[in-house]
């Protein structure tokens, strides 16, 4: 009986691995769903370009977002939920002298955690088996340039100006992201 059980559970488990992995179709389906929402409500944020140009600043956009590499559907989970995590993290930080609205930033917030969230069980699945071939210069250059966003709002006392700049460089971000969707194929 013990034996039959354990037996059902590892298949169980081999299974769920295995409809998992094969889930990139859908996967792809939901990421791209979800960034054209994030898209839209970024895009419902008001925004003062013309007043903001001289507050703009070169962050030192990663090459890897700049130019139209090939990726590997693992390496592509792996930047983009990293590139969520940054942007989520950037979007809990004080807004409050922008004018924008508490509801839009929520449902913004909410996406940007739901896809982190079907990101996961494949990032981890990724990182136990070392099924990466993105360096770890990536990583860093990811890092960085968040940092950069990040410090740039610090700076600047998370002014309308800044948020401004902030909020067309992670727009930028979207459209990366979408790219990058495009890699997650079974």
């Amino acid at each position: 009986m013990t034996y039959r059980c354990l037996l059902q559970m590892v298949l169980l488990l081999c299974l769920s691995t295995t409809a998992l992995s094969r889930s990139y179709n859908l996967l792809r389906f939901q990421q791209r769903r979800s960034s054209v929402v994030c898209q839209n409500l970024l895009w419902q944020l008001p925004s003062t370009p013309q007043h903001c140009l001289e507050a703009r600043m070169d962050f030192q956009v990663p090459e890897e977002m700049k130019q139209a590499q090939q990726f590997r559907k693992e390496d592509a989970v792996l930047v983009m939920y990293e590139m969520l995590q940054h942007i989520f993290n950037i979007l809990t930080r004080d807004f409050s002298s922008t004018g924008w609205s508490d509801t839009i930033i929520e449902h913004l917030l909410v996406e940007l955690h739901g896809q982190m969230n079907r990101l996961e069980p494949i990032r981890k699945e990724i990182m136990q088996k070392k099924n990466s071939t993105m360096g770890d210069t990536t990583d860093l250059h990811l890092r960085k340039y968040y940092f950069n966003l990040g410090q740039y709002l610090k700076s600047k006392k998370y002014n309308r100006c800044a948020w401004t700049v902030v909020r067309v460089q992670i727009l930028r971000n979207f459209s990366f992201l979408r790219r990058l969707t495009g890699y997650l194929r079974d």
